[in-house]
């Protein structure tokens, strides 16, 4: 494995992970149309951006133990799934689940190949 490669393959689920937190708390954004008070808009923002914070959450343990990431993030895309499904479109699930499971199959490749990873990067 050449160095571009290990270097590509560890970082896109951090990067990845990263992008997809934001994206999540794009929706948090809707609040501030709603025409509550300053304390009613803060506690309605705080309560929408729950979702982002687990992303983040899961992304700290995954920058540091690989494989406990991969597979939360695998199982954050199977929660949504379990969680919303027959609710919208198939187009939303591969929206909403298919970014964190491929974020958690790259970790867990991470993983198989950390040694070499780390010691390059």
């Amino acid at each position: 494995m050449n160095k571009t490669v290990k270097f590509v393959l560890y970082w896109t689920p951090r990067i990845l992970s990263i992008l997809f937190a934001i994206f999540v708390s794009l929706f948090a954004l809707d609040v501030f149309g709603a025409g509550y008070s300053i304390w009613e808009t803060l506690l309605a923002l705080l309560i929408h951006l729950i979702p982002t914070f687990v992303i983040l959450i899961v992304l700290a343990i995954s920058w540091r133990w690989e494989w406990i990431g991969g597979v939360l993030f695998i199982f954050l895309a199977a929660f949504y799934l379990v969680r919303f499904g027959g609710q919208f479109p198939w187009s939303t699930y591969l929206v909403m689940s298919g970014p964190p499971f491929l974020v958690g199959i790259l970790f867990i490749i991470n993983w198989f190949y950390r040694k070499d990873l780390q010691a390059n990067i």
